[in-house]
């Protein structure tokens, strides 16, 4: 499998900020100083309940390739702003950081650590864009995604939405977020290429305009395509024409001399034909009458795929409706995220190690959601050995053991007062070792086996976080040494 990035240096993809900052600890001697940042989000898109993690594979790639080539370093000299002794720093760039990460695929949710970098300061500051870019990208596809799969009860989802994405990289790595989201499959063709999804597709509107007759059209795909015989209805009109010639091609007389199509070219294969698509109009009245039609002619098995601009709650509607749709074709909501198109990553300092300790440190703000949560920490998950429930997130400092045996109280790190006891539950630690100084020490698993890993994650959480209005707020809690360290840096700059 080729890398996506292969041909590409992406090392100088950051905020020009970056370098100057990296370039302002170089020359204090900060080259050696080092700190912790985390990477974590504020706002789950949607108002939805929770986030799917997405990224780290390319995050991986790019680390593994970091290096500042000669071009760069001719290009940074042009600025005028850096020594020639910092730019030798470059030229001669090694990686050395420790990075944490939630394995792709994990339901997330606000303020907890998604990635955690620690290592020199200077070399943590410079790939924070790299980070930023990757898992705020395909985060925010697979979370999207994951919505419109389950909106679908069951029910295939495709993903269509190449020609809509912002730009090349945005199309491929967004339909890897979608199948680790959870559709079947895409019709980015490149996506299969590099990552093994299932490319599909049925015909374009100009197949069918381009021969004489809608029927001749549906006739010679169903010749030349005979395993995957899913025909376009709607170029004229799905009732009156689309799905009759439909019908006609998979069974009925196709030309003067009484030629049955479907018994010379489908039935000796042993085939069926795959469905019928269709791309506009009202979805619930077409799909309802095409699968009476279809059902008549002896074609129970024959499925009825709808696109054109759905998203999640188009697909809850047209289940509710009862519309006859066995699969669905989604794109531009899907690989944009249309409806809520950031995802609020961001990357801030936790601590500073000083000789063989940390000293916490924070962001305080105005605003309560954008005060940080300092040290350098871990991240558990708290499940239910009963039920297998994702009851709730538990974040520690790094030096913590935490001990479920006899149960564990956990409280709202805003309304203390707010407690509840577990018993009868394990706590997994979700942040796991990705690099360990500056050496890869994480395999990323297949593909398949991130989007089966994702649906069995979502399974563990409630029903009443997955709902689409309203989710009821999954508790990310902090240990008690954790609040109290936030608590005393709060109380000494003044909050």
């Amino acid at each position: 499998m080729t890398n996506i990035n292969d041909a590409r240096n992406l090392t100088l993809l950051m905020d020009f900020y970056e370098l100057t900052m990296a370039a302002g600890y170089f020359e204090e001697g900060y080259t050696d100083k080092v700190g912790v940042f985390d990477m974590f989000f504020r706002k789950i898109p949607d108002g939805g309940g929770f986030a799917i993690a997405a990224g780290l594979e390319q995050f991986c790639e790019v680390v593994d390739n970091l290096h500042f080539s000669e071009e760069d370093i001719e290009y940074l000299r042009g600025k005028g702003c850096f020594s020639e002794q910092f730019l030798d720093y470059l030229r001669r760039f090694e990686f050395h950081c420790n990075i944490w990460a939630v394995a792709e695929g994990t339901p997330i949710f606000p303020h907890e650590p998604i990635v955690i970098v620690e290592g020199p300061a200077i070399e943590a500051q410079l790939i924070e864009t790299l980070l930023l870019v990757t898992f705020n990208h395909q985060s925010l596809i697979a979370t999207k995604t994951n919505r419109i799969v389950r909106a679908a009860q069951g029910r295939p989802v495709m993903e269509f939405g190449s020609r809509r994405a912002q730009g090349y990289d945005a199309a491929v790595l967004g339909a890897r977020a979608a199948y680790i989201g959870g559709v079947v499959g895409t019709a980015c063709v490149m996506a299969d290429r590099q990552f093994g999804i299932p490319a599909l597709g049925t015909m374009a509107h100009s197949w069918v305009q381009m021969f004489p007759s809608e029927y001749e059209a549906f006739k010679r795909y169903a010749e030349l395509y005979p395993d995957n015989c899913t025909l376009l209805v709607d170029t004229y009109s799905v009732v009156k024409s689309g799905v009759p010639n439909a019908i006609r091609v998979f069974n009925e007389v196709v030309l003067p001399n009484a030629i049955r199509v479907f018994d010379e070219v489908l039935k000796p294969l042993g085939i069926r034909p795959k469905g019928v698509r269709i791309d506009s109009g009202d979805i619930a009245y077409l799909s309802k009458k095409a699968r009476k039609m279809l059902d008549a002619a002896g074609y129970p098995d024959c499925g009825v795929c709808a696109s054109n601009s759905l998203d999640e709650y188009l697909v809850r509607d047209l289940i509710l409706q009862g519309a006859q749709v066995t699969n669905f074709g989604i794109g531009e909501n899907m690989i944009t995220s249309k409806s809520d198109p950031v995802f609020g990553g961001v990357y801030k300092l936790a601590a500073v190690k000083d000789g063989g300790r940390y000293l916490p440190k924070i962001k305080i703000s105005e605003t309560a959601e954008k005060t940080t949560i300092p040290h350098l920490k871990n991240l558990y998950r708290i499940y239910d050995n009963d039920t297998g429930k994702a009851m709730a997130d538990y974040i520690t400092m790094a030096d913590e053991t935490v001990d479920v045996t006899d149960g564990i109280t956990l409280f709202d790190p805003v309304e203390t007062w707010k407690k509840r006891t577990f018993t009868n539950v394990r706590a997994e630690r979700l942040n796991r070792p990705i690099y360990v100084n500056g050496k890869r020490v994480y395999e990323n698993p297949p593909l398949r086996d991130i989007r089966d890993f994702c649906a069995a994650q979502v399974a563990t959480l409630w029903d009443e976080v997955t709902r689409f209005e309203n989710p009821h707020r999954y508790y990310v809690d902090l240990s008690q040494k954790l609040w109290d360290e936030r608590q005393r840096l709060l109380t000494e700059f003044g909050r």
